[in-house]
């Protein structure tokens, strides 16, 4: 299920919710994961993002539409990586981003969403 974000109250509490969860579980990309957070306000559309959730908590993956076009960003266990894939969680892989990721490659990424 997603839960729509709709005013920045609910936004910080859940970049904050990412943000605890990457310090403790995900060490590479505590740092990264901030500076997505900054791209995806940047380019978003008027769309709400939508959030997964579980059992009534916010989890780290969430959609967001740039351009008309809906992609999914998420968390690779096995890669350490946040993933951006194109409509879905089961979407291919369109970049992948980690703390030795440069704040250039976000740019360009989102340049070309």
């Amino acid at each position: 299920m997603a839960q729509s974000i709709t005013d920045i109250a609910i936004l910080q509490k859940y970049i904050s919710g990412v943000m605890e969860r990457a310090e403790h579980h995900a060490g590479k990309v505590n740092e990264i994961a901030l500076a997505l957070a900054g791209a995806i306000i940047w380019k978003k559309d008027n769309d709400p993002i939508e959030v997964f959730t579980r059992e009534g908590n916010m989890a780290n993956a969430i959609w967001v539409k740039f351009g008309g076009e809906r992609y999914a960003f998420s968390y690779n266990h096995e890669e350490q990586t946040i993933e951006i894939k194109k409509k879905s969680m089961q979407g291919s892989v369109l970049h992948s981003f980690s703390n030795s990721s440069q704040i250039s490659e976000i740019i360009e990424a989102f340049n070309n969403l």
